[in-house]
């Protein structure tokens, strides 16, 4: 395979959103059938396009307020963009400075602590921090806004940034899916006998990064913390037993499912996952997929190609371009059943 994500797409600027809607259900939302139909419907109305009996399952990972400015000891700025702590003192990350750092600089802040460069893992670097990490970027770090949102983040973004679901720390981008749905929302999914499952996944800052050959090659992504618990692995069973489909909320969620029943079945499981699919790959779990609108490229425009067709997702886009559908991250999302399941 090239270096390319199954298609390319030219996007107008005009259409990637730099900020959120002011109510997070009112996105527009896309439905691509099984057959190739497609249809222009609103967040609110997903309830109705779901079964009693069907299971939501979301990713309950927090955003950190990953993005941390410092400066070297020479007084040179640094700014730094987590990817994930290791230990409650340590973590991997990317660094913007004039000259890489060397193993033993040291980096400070403005409260008056500091983190040292104690190795590599390109294209990361490797921090011992002289306070925990968690309380660190709670008091000093800025919500790490994707790079396509041209704009400072504000302090709204501290809430609009995250998932009303949030709750296990550890993402350093939003599993943008989730940024949708509002307690109303939730509320009516219950009302329409619509279940709630959970997984969390911590998205790491190379999800932005275009597929490079090597991982093409190797079939593996960067490495994210994935935790799926026997609750949830009995209610998908539970619901499939019932002629229910489980609804993923996202592709890190999709990711998360479909390591987890690499055996052959839905398992508990706990570690990271660097799992990349790709169109041809078969999966075992998920029947319908709530996602935004990905960069060309990405592995997760990969990852919806694979589960819907890439002529339907191809022709999906170029739809949302036509119709001036709000893209990416505080951008619309789209719901697609999945190619090979029929009846579903």
């Amino acid at each position: 395979m090239e270096n390319t994500a199954p298609f390319d797409f030219e996007l107008p600027a005009a259409l990637i959103a730099q900020q959120p809607l002011p109510e997070r259900s009112a996105s527009r939302l896309l439905v691509s059938y099984r057959d190739g139909a497609l249809t222009d419907r609103c967040m609110r109305e997903l309830p109705g396009l779901l079964r009693p009996g069907d299971l939501v399952v979301v990713n309950d990972s927090r955003v950190l307020n990953a993005r941390l400015a410092g400066r070297k000891e020479s007084g040179a700025s640094v700014e730094l963009l987590l990817e994930r702590i290791e230990a409650p003192d340590q973590a991997l990350v990317q660094m913007r400075a004039n000259r890489p750092a060397r193993p033993g600089a040291r980096i400070l802040f403005a409260d008056g602590s500091s983190a040292e460069v104690v190795g590599r893992e390109l294209p990361f670097f490797r921090l011992r921090f002289s306070a925990p990490v968690l309380s660190l970027l709670e008091r000093l770090g800025q919500v790490p806004l994707p790079p396509y949102i041209r704009r400072p983040d504000a302090s709204s973004d501290r809430e609009r940034y995250q998932t009303v679901y949030a709750r296990e720390p550890g993402s350093v981008a939003a599993p943008t899916a989730g940024l949708h749905f509002d307690a109303p929302l939730l509320a009516a999914l219950e009302q329409a006998g619509v279940g709630l499952g959970r997984l969390t996944l911590h998205v790491g800052a190379g999800t932005f990064r275009p597929v490079q050959p090597e991982q093409v090659a190797s079939r593996r992504l960067h490495a994210e913390y994935l935790q799926v618990d026997e609750a949830l692995c009995a209610r998908v069973a539970a619901t499939r037993a019932a002629g229910g489909r489980v609804v993923a909320v996202g592709t890190t969620v999709v990711r998360g499912l479909e390591t987890a029943a690499r055996g052959g079945e839905l398992a508990p499981y706990a570690g990271e996952t660097s799992l990349f699919l790709m169109p041809g790959d078969r999966f075992r779990v998920t029947s319908l997929l709530l996602t935004n609108f990905h960069l060309p490229g990405s592995s997760l425009l990969w990852l919806v190609a694979a589960f819907a067709g890439t002529a339907r997702i191809a022709a999906a886009y170029q739809h949302a371009i036509d119709q001036a559908y709000r893209f990416f991250s505080y951008g619309d999302a789209m719901l697609l059943e999945r190619a090979d399941e029929a009846g579903a």
